[in-house]
């Protein structure tokens, strides 16, 4: 496992905002953001009884579907780590009080930023010279997690692999070869939140109501046949 240990590290607003860590060192291996900059994640370090777990969050936000879509995502947070703020609030499952977060707030917390707009799967190596946008996303979660590695997470007796929605998806699709790097005796788990997409049209409130209640039943059936097969 390849490691990438130079950072630098900015300063955090108070007690519930955690610093930026801009992983300069994964522009060599070409994981980079929208807009060819590094990518970037904020790390809380556990402690006491949670001094070796682990707990990775992929943030959400969206995709860009178009070059003009893409570019115009490079140009803020989502496409770049220029654009990041230089503090980052870990709440929810990353809190550190144990009154909000009381199963993981001494665990090594982590919350990966998204800037790839493709949740953390692209892996182009040609840069258009036209637009200089770059799709690395698969490149990103690799580098990060590589550099978590060399931070003591190959110590960890449990580790999480988690995310929300545009970050809930890479959970699933990230989730075998995240379990594959640690030992036989380490629990790992994955947890993807609101990341099972299914390629279909969506309905609107309004449509909704217009329906009769024998078409919303035969929609459920449907539904749950599919959702059935797909993990059967």
């Amino acid at each position: 496992l390849a490691v990438f240990c130079s950072t630098h590290v900015l300063g955090a607003k108070d007690d519930f905002y955690v610093n930026i860590t801009i992983l300069e060192t994964a522009t060599a291996q070409g994981a980079v953001c929208l807009d060819g900059s590094p990518p970037a994640y904020h790390l809380d370090r556990g402690h006491g009884t949670g001094l070796r777990n682990w707990i990775i969050n992929l943030d959400g936000g969206g995709w860009c579907s178009s070059i003009p879509d893409c570019l115009d995502r490079s140009t803020y947070f989502l496409g770049g780590s220029d654009h990041m703020g230089r503090q980052g609030l870990l709440d929810g499952i990353l809190h550190k009080t144990s009154i909000i977060n009381p199963e993981f707030y001494n665990w090594n917390r982590v919350r990966v930023k998204y800037c790839d707009g493709s949740s953390f799967t692209g892996d182009v190596e040609q840069v258009d010279p036209e637009n200089e946008l770059y799709f690395r996303g698969a490149r990103i979660f690799t580098a990060i997690v590589e550099d978590l590695w060399s931070k003591g997470m190959k110590n960890a007796e449990n580790a999480i692999l988690s995310g929300t929605s545009a970050g809930g998806l890479p959970t699933i699709l990230n989730c075998d070869k995240f379990k594959c790097l640690f030992p036989k005796d380490a629990r790992v788990k994955c947890v993807a939140d609101a990341g099972f997409f299914i390629n279909g049209s969506a309905l609107l409130i309004c449509d909704i109501k217009k329906m009769k209640n024998d078409t919303l039943q035969h929609l459920l059936i449907k539904f749950i046949s599919v959702i059935l097969l797909t993990y059967s």
